[in-house]
């Protein structure tokens, strides 16, 4: 005996992928997903700006967004867990391939409204199918006890890094372009003033949304559905919804994932919100701080893709994925705790402790996010994963949006930063003690000496069987 897993029976809907392959796939669709996001963040409010738009309709448009993505994140998880994760996919990939058009083009700002709310839709549409897809795979070549840690924390990184080099590319091309003598203009004059350079980086997001609509219908099979009508989609999304509420309450370990997801939205407001006021401080003019906000962006997302491909390691050295969540969460409290007790000195080593925790923030948020859902996952089955992940998106956004106003209001100083800082200790505290193994016989991961024996679910809520035999069964 070598202890090794038996590999499950291969469902033929997954055209016999490996592990491997599979992992490579979910990597490279985490990556063309979240390109075009990334190139859109250091040009997206110059770009409003530009198009005459003032400071409040422009938080107007990002509210859009933001409210969009709150209001459709359980209605659409339970759509890929209808539906398909590859369908619903291709359809986020479709919205947001308009949105990009309508804000590289659109003059007028209903149109960059209608722009940003699909582009809000096509979030909650994105927050769970593709990795559900990729631990749908896993378990149906290697059987419910695969490692499935690895691959999360490569599809973690992928984003990461999608997000660096976007925010790289999209605020550097602008200006590569400007070097030309005349290619504004001419841009200008040809389109009838539709095409500006600060435009061009939606535009050509554009088009990488329409690699990835093709890459994802091409790359990523799974198990034929049976045939469904649009009262039975429609009727089933509710059942799902109300599944991915009931998560929470009925299992401690998912409760403890929710709330950290809370916590981690709390962090992130704090640092999205808070950060690029203090570097146009600390460079003197906004432009200037601008630039370094964008460098210090591009930072952090490769500090959250290093964190994520350390995930796996730190889940080893502490003893499993809770240990690894505990100590990652520490490391985002003590970054946050440093950033606010910088915030009065502009001097050389506060600055350098500043930055310092910046990347532990992110370092921190990337080693966590992997092991999260690796336990996540070993509690769901198939049918509700998609919208598990949703619910999970759902706890760190609506936090967020409540964080965000809250830290807006106070007064500047340490105060917001030590909130936030207080809120993620609390998330950090809940993984003290190991939770209870789910109610059942033992499973196959619940081998001694599996370092996170009792979090693992037993036999059936691991069930591998194709999805389109169960499509509206309740997780746990």
């Amino acid at each position: 005996m070598t202890g090794r897993p038996v590999p499950a029976a291969v469902s033929p809907g997954y055209a016999g992928l490996d592990g491997a392959t599979a992992r490579r796939r979910y990597v490279t669709v985490s990556f063309l997903f979240w390109l075009p996001i990334g190139m859109s963040i250091a040009t997206g409010v110059l770009l409003f700006t530009e198009r005459g738009m003032g400071l409040a309709a422009i938080a107007g448009c990002y509210a859009v967004h933001s409210l969009t993505a709150a209001a459709m994140e359980l209605p659409t998880g339970g759509l890929s867990d209808v539906i398909g994760r590859r369908p619903v996919l291709a359809i986020a990939g479709l919205l947001n391939l308009t949105a990009f058009t309508l804000i590289g083009l659109g003059a007028a700002g209903w149109a960059i409204a209608l722009g940003m709310g699909l582009m809000g839709l096509a979030r909650a549409l994105s927050s769970g199918p593709a990795e559900a897809w990729y631990v749908d795979t896993v378990h149906a070549h290697e059987g419910p006890d695969a490692d499935l840690r690895t691959g999360l924390a490569r599809g973690s990184s992928a984003t990461s890094a999608a997000l660096a080099f976007g925010t790289l590319l999209g605020g550097g091309l602008p200006w590569v372009l400007g070097l030309a003598p005349g290619v504004g203009e001419w841009l200008a004059g040809t389109t009838g003033g539709l095409v500006i350079l600060l435009s061009v980086p939606a535009l050509l997001g554009a088009l990488v949304e329409g690699v990835f609509v093709l890459y994802v219908l091409s790359a990523l099979p799974e198990p034929t559905r049976p045939r469904t009508t649009l009262r039975r989609v429609v009727g089933g999304v509710p059942a799902a919804i109300a599944a991915g509420l009931r998560l929470g309450a009925r299992d401690t370990l998912i409760r403890r994932v929710l709330l950290t997801a809370s916590a981690a939205g709390a962090a992130l407001a704090a640092v999205e919100l808070l950060t690029p006021g203090r570097a146009a401080a600390l460079m003197g003019t906004a432009e200037s701080g601008a630039l370094v906000f964008a460098g210090l962006a591009c930072a952090g997302f490769l500090c959250s893709a290093l964190g994520s491909q350390l995930a796996p390691l730190v889940a080893r050295f502490t003893g499993g994925s809770e240990r690894a969540v505990l100590t990652s969460l520490g490391l985002v409290t003590l970054g946050l705790t440093l950033l606010g007790l910088t915030t009065h000195s502009m001097s050389p080593l506060a600055t350098t402790v500043a930055v310092t925790g910046y990347a532990l923030v992110y370092l921190g948020l990337g080693a966590a996010g992997p092991n999260e859902n690796e336990l996540l996952h070993r509690r769901v089955d198939a049918s509700g994963r998609a919208t598990a992940l949703s619910v999970q998106s759902l706890s760190l956004q609506l936090v967020a949006a409540g964080a965000g106003l809250g830290a807006g209001a106070l007064p500047p100083g340490p105060l917001p930063w030590l909130l936030a800082a207080t809120a993620v200790l609390a998330g950090a505290l809940l993984w003290v003690r190991r939770a209870a193994p789910a109610k059942g016989p033992a499973g196959p991961d619940a081998a001694p000496g599996h370092p996170d024996a009792a979090a693992v679910p037993a036999g059936p809520l691991h069930d591998t069987a194709p999805e389109e035999i169960r499509p509206h069964a309740r997780p746990i």
